[in-house]
C-alpha cells in the first residue's frame, strides 16, 4: 500500500495535476451533445465532437469554445476527431451508408471539405487515425468478413478503399466500439485496431502502415456489449488495451492489459469498471469512463482520481482532457 501510495503521490507531482478529489478542471462548453470526440493539440488548444452535429474548439484553454461544425450536419454523430494544429482538424461520423463521412478543415472550422462519403450500406466506418500530418487510417466494421480500412496520403483531403488482401478474417459477430474515437491508434509506423463484440477480444496489429495486418487474442473479456474499447501506444513496442462491459459499467472483472512488443498481457491491476477511454500522460496512464476517472503511475498500480463521467481522454505532453455526456469537457496540467 505503501507503495502505490508513492507512486500516485509522485504521479499527482506532476505539473498541473490536481488532487483526487479534483483531477479535472471542469471547462463548459455551452453544449448537451455527448462529446465522444476528442483531439488534445496542446494545453491551450483542443477540439471537441459528438452528437446533433457538434464539432467545438478551443485556443484558450477551454475558457470559450467556438462551434465550428460543418454546415448541414445537425443529423451527424461526429464520434472521432483528429486535429493537427488550431487550424487543421478531420473530423468522422458514424453510421451505416451515407452517415459515414469524414470532413476536413484548414482555415480552424470557418470552412470544410467532405473528403469522404460511405455509399456501402455493409459498412459503417468507427473511428480515425494519423501516423503523420499526411498518413492516416479510417476504420469500418467488418464487411465481407473483413474489417474495412480507408487510407490516406494527403491528410485527409481523399480517401481510398484498401485492398482487404492483408486483412485477417473478422470473427463471428466481431465489430469495433465508436465510443471514444480510440478503436485505431498509431505509433511510428504501426496501427492497432481494438475489437470485441465475438467469443474473444481481439486486436489487430499492422507494422507497416496498414498495409498488413495480424490478429491477436487480449485477455479481456468479449461479448456483444464488450471487449477491447481504446488502445493507446508510448511506443511502438509499449501499449495499452482497455474496455470492459457497457451495459455492466461498475463490473469489476478486470479489463486492463499490456503490450510489450511479443504479445499481450492481463494487467496485473485494473481500473475497477468498464473503461472507455485512455491515454499516456508523460510515464503515466490516465483512464475514463462513465464511473469515473483512473490514474496509474506506472502502469500497473492504479488509483481513482475523479468519479464525474467521461467518454475519451486525450494527452499533450503533462496536459490532459477529457470530453462525453452532457457537454461536459475537463483538463488537468499546463
Amino acid at each position: 500500500m505503501r507503495i502505490i501510495a508513492a507512486a500516485l503521490a509522485a504521479f499527482l507531482a506532476l505539473p498541473g495535476v490536481a488532487s483526487a478529489d479534483s483531477f479535472w478542471e471542469l471547462k463548459p462548453t455551452g453544449t448537451d451533445a455527448r462529446l465522444r470526440g476528442l483531439s488534445a493539440v496542446s494545453g491551450q488548444v483542443a477540439w471537441v465532437s459528438g452528437s446533433k452535429g457538434t464539432v467545438l474548439r478551443t485556443t484558450n484553454g477551454g475558457r470559450s469554445w467556438e462551434s465550428v461544425a460543418p454546415p448541414g450536419t445537425s443529423a451527424l454523430e461526429f464520434r472521432d476527431i483528429e486535429a493537427f494544429d488550431a487550424r487543421n482538424a478531420v473530423a468522422l461520423s458514424i453510421g451505416e451508408g451515407e452517415s459515414s463521412r469524414i470532413y476536413r478543415t484548414s482555415d480552424g472550422g470557418k470552412t470544410w471539405q467532405e473528403s469522404f462519403r460511405n455509399t456501402d450500406p455493409k459498412a459503417f466506418y468507427d473511428c480515425v487515425a494519423f501516423f503523420d500530418r499526411f498518413r492516416g487510417l479510417a476504420l469500418s466494421d467488418p464487411v465481407d468478413g473483413k474489417f474495412r480500412v480507408l487510407r490516406t496520403w494527403d491528410g485527409g483531403r481523399s480517401w481510398h478503399v484498401d485492398d482487404t488482401a492483408g486483412m485477417p478474417d473478422a470473427l463471428p459477430g466481431e465489430f469495433a466500439f465508436a465510443a471514444s474515437g480510440q478503436c485505431v491508434t498509431t505509433s511510428g509506423n504501426h496501427a492497432w485496431i481494438a475489437t470485441g463484440g465475438g467469443a474473444k477480444a481481439r486486436v489487430l496489429e499492422s507494422r507497416d502502415g496498414g498495409r498488413s495486418w495480424r490478429a491477436s487474442e487480449v485477455p479481456l473479456p468479449s461479448g456483444a456489449a464488450a471487449g477491447v474499447f481504446a488502445v493507446a501506444f508510448k511506443t511502438p513496442w509499449r501499449g495499452v488495451a482497455i474496455g470492459g462491459d457497457y451495459q455492466k459499467p461498475t463490473d469489476p472483472t478486470p479489463a486492463f492489459a499490456t503490450y510489450d512488443g511479443h504479445g499481450w498481457q492481463a494487467g496485473t491491476k485494473a481500473p475497477v469498471g468498464y473503461r472507455s477511454g485512455i491515454a499516456y500522460r508523460g510515464n503515466g496512464l490516465v483512464a475514463v469512463g462513465p464511473s469515473g476517472t483512473d490514474v496509474s503511475e506506472d502502469g500497473g498500480s492504479w488509483q481513482v482520481a475523479d468519479t464525474g463521467s467521461f467518454d475519451t481522454v486525450d494527452c499533450a505532453g503533462h496536459t490532459c482532457w477529457a470530453s462525453g455526456e452532457k457537454g461536459r469537457v475537463g483538463r488537468t496540467g499546463h
